[in-house]
């Protein structure tokens, strides 16, 4: 899938320019001996971050690991949509937050993780909570969490280093977040949305589960305000941040509508189908 491929290219391209980038500071402080240095130092920087930045960008949004115990019908049904879409089960974490959110991050099909808010089980309907996992794990089956991932932590290690205090920190957030979201946005498309929507749409046999969530989760998005680093925006299903101040340089999703019209797209025929159950 051209999706996937993509984004593999776009994980080792980051990988090759952290190297590029120890390289060239170590070439001009000691010759081939410091770029050699540099350069593994550089590889065990991007191997700690390929084992670390999924639990790294779980802390950021709050997120701990739901036992099977306490919400067994929502591993089942998050194990049955990843056996749908060739992936090994995601590990399934919970926000504590009212708003109805969800996120995915992982280092691939084989190690990932989907977080879903106490707000989004307690406003969905099955439909659209099994479009909201779907949509997640889509994310996961295209590779699009690595890089969305790294992304987000890269970026919010940028705006937290401007918070170093004194008469510099207002100085540095205006340089370091245009940089930070510069960052995101060159790794991440919004049209990866619009990917993820087509392929939950198969993996559920339907888009209306996904379209009608799309659609609640923006109403509530409007009452309720997500706190947090707007970093992790890559991270989840819909934006949960205000689109002003700082938190308008990080918006990488398309417009709620756009998404619902192709979604409905997918199945010319619904309201045909609806208007005629009706009437019977």
């Amino acid at each position: 899938m051209f999706v996937a491929a993509r984004n593999i290219v776009k994980a080792w391209l980051l990988v090759l320019a952290l190297a590029g980038l120890f390289a060239l500071v170590g070439w001009l402080l000691g010759d081939v001996r410091g770029l050699s240095i540099f350069v593994f130092c550089a590889l065990l920087v991007a191997a700690g971050a390929y084992w670390s930045f999924d639990r790294v960008a779980l802390g950021m949004i709050g997120a701990r690991e739901l036992p099977v115990g306490e919400a067994p019908l929502l591993h089942s049904t998050v194990e049955r949509l990843a056996a749908r879409a060739g992936i090994a089960k995601p590990r399934l974490y919970l926000i504590p937050d009212g708003l109805p959110i969800a996120a995915a991050t992982g280092r691939g099909i084989r190690s990932s993780a989907v977080a879903v808010s106490t707000g989004c089980i307690a406003a969905c309907t099955p439909a659209e909570l099994e479009g909201v996992f779907a949509h997640e794990i889509a994310h996961v089956r295209l590779h699009d969490v690595q890089v969305q991932t790294a992304a987000a932590v890269a970026a919010a290690v940028m705006l937290e280093t401007s918070r170093i205090g004194g008469w510099l920190e207002r100085a540095l957030l205006f340089v370091l977040g245009p940089v930070a979201a510069a960052c995101v946005h060159l790794l991440v498309s919004p049209k990866r949305e619009y990917a993820a929507d087509r392929l939950a749409a198969s993996i559920c046999d339907s888009p209306h589960g996904l379209a009608d969530a799309l659609t609640r989760l923006e109403q509530t998005a409007e009452l309720v305000e997500f706190e947090g680093s707007p970093a992790t925006e890559p991270l989840f299903t819909i934006n949960p941040y205000a689109e002003h101040g700082l938190g308008a340089l990080f918006v990488t999703h398309p417009p709620i509508a756009e998404r619902v019209r192709r979604l409905r797209r997918l199945d010319p025929e619904w309201r045909d189908r609806i208007q005629s159950e009706v009437a019977a």
